[in-house]
């Protein structure tokens, strides 16, 4: 199940899943701590009347999810024939407070009067496995307070004239074989249980009288904060004052924002600049504010394999930092790069990936190969750093901020990566791929070395370093000069070769279509250069509408979320679009466009991009949104329109 809408401040992030509910609820970074049960059910909204009950995710509702092409506001449609009701929601979460707000329209769609009773349901796990969370109705301030330890989420809400919720439950959920409070709203009326503990969940209740076509309107609120005090202080704000003026600040605060980007965007078709900016809102509601750029806080993957994408990998940071760097859009660039510094390894390099708070994230990469010690980094991770140093300030021309990076954090690298090379081949020694997979020397990597060397000479005569520079840039020139070991007998750039200790070394021919895109865009070589022809022809034959419904896939064979042996493999974004990329660099922008059309067409209805697709059906597979989709897309519409 994707988000269709995420909703984000910095510190708190927010997914809306396909039926319009709260699936995950990160606070207090953008991607760490998840406090719902994401892996069981989201926060439930049901409707009552006239006897008859529904849930909005029972299927029997129809509903329409979208956000604004400039703000980060959700906007909800849905419909139910059966009961004759409508909702309609306004969502964002306010930059001043951590606040989810919620606003509702209850619409009576029937020919007569009747009482509709809307039920707001919220099922937060803010410790380990559901025990020892507390939540209570506090009396004196009318609202529910969800709590453990220095976490405290306080949920409330008023009719928008006047007056609140009536009836409310707290009740224990997924423990000792109870299924959670919300069951109790199904008859319509709620227990007013004030208090329970260990795994719980709770509901309030708005009702209200309509006349036939007649609507209400509701305001509901989750505050997070470290108190119960300080999140009181937020709930009295909400509570007495108009909620329509945080959203026009949160709506401001979006526009001023995205105004650099809107400026280079306004002679692209429409259709192409709601994509750019919709994809814009996309990475940066990723954007933790203490530098973390989460890979995508869609949760919903745990429930096919062991682990979320809720981390930062350093490759995904870059790229989602290259079209805002391009846009006129650096604060995230600089809040990363000190993020970056802070987690580099006193040896120069950077790990796997990284969790929002610093700490290492979870990896499947051995410290082993073959019973020899190694690392267990991808090494084009760390060129990764230096490259996108130097993409700032080529846009930026701040000689100051490098000069400050250059001694921490720019030369540490470049060292580390300059050094990192097997004397039998001149060549990087082996790291794992940045499909996270195989442990080898791959034409991607070292391309993305070769980038660093390259950017690391220019920053390093930029600072008056030039004995530096002379070392990195022998370094680069050598890796160049090198490459044949990369080569494949026919002539293109196959995907690696693992150098034997023992025994000979063993050559990975796969074609890969970052063997085509790490030569065109980092290794400096020429388009012309058989050996990129070779290899577009490669992947044009291997992994280039090879499947019914399109695209491009990764690479030959490729099992990932693969349904079907039948196909090669799945057809991605990024993939689809880096070939698109080349072909706009070899002025062929008809067949460019196709694959940037492509991934347009598979879009959700609120322009949100999955990871990859179901090669038969075209249904999304993997997490949705994937930032570096929407990073790649943002990249290609700027490169067809030569911004």
């Amino acid at each position: 199940m994707s988000r269709p809408v995420v909703l984000s401040n910095g510190k708190m992030f927010v997914g809306l899943d396909d039926n319009g509910l709260v699936h995950d609820f990160y606070y207090p970074y953008v991607g760490l701590d998840n406090l719902t049960n994401a892996r069981s059910i989201p926060h439930k909204i049901g409707v009552w009347v006239n006897g008859m009950f529904s849930w909005v995710d029972d299927g029997s509702w129809h509903v329409e999810l979208d956000f604004e092409a400039t703000a980060l506001i959700g906007h909800v449609k849905m419909r139910s024939e059966k009961l004759g009701v409508s909702l309609e929601f306004q969502d964002f979460l306010d930059k001043e407070y951590d606040a989810l707000v919620r606003r509702i329209k209850v619409k009576n769609d029937f020919t007569k009067e009747r009482e509709i009773r809307l039920f707001m349901h919220q099922v937060f796990e803010i410790s380990r496995r559901g025990r020892g969370d507390t939540a209570l109705y506090v009396p004196d301030d009318h609202y529910l307070l969800d709590y453990k330890g220095r976490c405290s989420l306080l949920i409330a809400g008023k009719f928008v004239d006047g007056g609140s919720f009536d009836q409310y439950v707290v009740g224990s959920f997924g423990v000792e074989g109870k299924e959670g409070s919300y069951i109790d709203a199904e008859d319509g009326e709620l227990s007013c249980n004030p208090v329970e503990h260990g795994g719980v969940d709770s509901v309030i209740r708005f009702a209200r009288r309509l006349e036939a076509g007649g609507t209400y309107e509701v305001d509901y609120w989750v505050v997070a904060a470290e108190s119960q005090y300080d999140a009181q202080l937020v709930h009295t704000y909400l509570k007495h004052y108009d909620i329509t003026e945080r959203e026009e600040a949160i709506r401001i605060y979006w526009h001023e924002w995205i105004t650099p980007a809107l400026e280079k965007l306004q002679n692209l078709p429409e259709e192409h600049r709601i994509a750019a900016t919709k994809s814009l809102l996309v990475i940066k509601a990723h954007c933790d504010d203490r530098g973390s750029i989460l890979a995508s806080g869609d949760s919903s993957i745990f429930n096919y394999g062991r682990d979320y994408y809720c981390y930062c990998w350093p490759r995904d940071a870059a790229y989602a930092l290259w079209p805002l760097i391009r846009l006129g859009l650096y604060q995230e660039a600089k809040n990363f790069f000190n993020f970056a510094k802070d987690t580099l390894h006193k040896e120069g390099y950077m790990m796997h990936k990284y969790q929002p708070d610093r700490a290492i994230g979870s990896t499947w990469h051995p410290l082993i190969h073959n019973r020899a010690k190694e690392l267990a980094i991808q090494e084009d991770e760390t060129a990764s750093m230096i490259f996108m140093i130097g993409e700032y300030y080529r846009v930026t021309q701040d000689e100051d901020f490098i000069k400050n990076f250059y001694d921490s954090f720019i030369s540490p690298c470049a060292q580390f990566i300059c050094h990192y090379v097997d004397k039998a081949t001149g060549l990087p020694h082996s790291s794992y791929d940045l499909w996270e997979e195989k442990f080898l020397t791959t034409t991607y990597t070292t391309c993305t070395v070769i980038a660093g060397l390259d950017t690391a000479v220019k920053l390093a005569m930029l600072t008056d370093h030039p004995q530096d520079a002379d070392v990195w840039r022998q370094a680069a020139n050598d890796l160049r000069a090198n490459l044949k070991p990369l080569l494949h007998p026919d002539g293109y750039f196959r995907k690696g070769y693992l150098l034997g200790k023992d025994d000979p070394t063993s050559y990975d021919d796969v074609v890969d279509i970052s063997s085509l895109y790490g030569p065109f865009m980092y290794s400096g070589l020429n388009l012309e250069d058989e050996r990129i022809v070779k290899t577009e022809e490669a992947v044009r034959s291997k992994l280039a509408d090879v499947v019914p419904i399109g695209g491009v896939i990764r690479y030959e064979h490729d099992n990932y979320f693969l349904k079907d042996s039948k196909f090669s493999g799945n057809p991605w974004i990024v993939c689809t679009l880096w070939l698109a990329q080349y072909l706009i660099a070899k002025k062929d922008k008809d067949s460019a466009m196709r694959y940037l059309s492509w991934a347009l067409e598979r879009q959700l209805p609120s322009g949100i991009l999955s990871e990859q697709f179901d090669p038969e059906t075209g249904n999304p597979l993997g997490v949705a949104p994937l930032v570096w989709s929407h990073a790649e897309l943002v990249n290609t519409l700027l490169d067809y329109y030569e911004i």
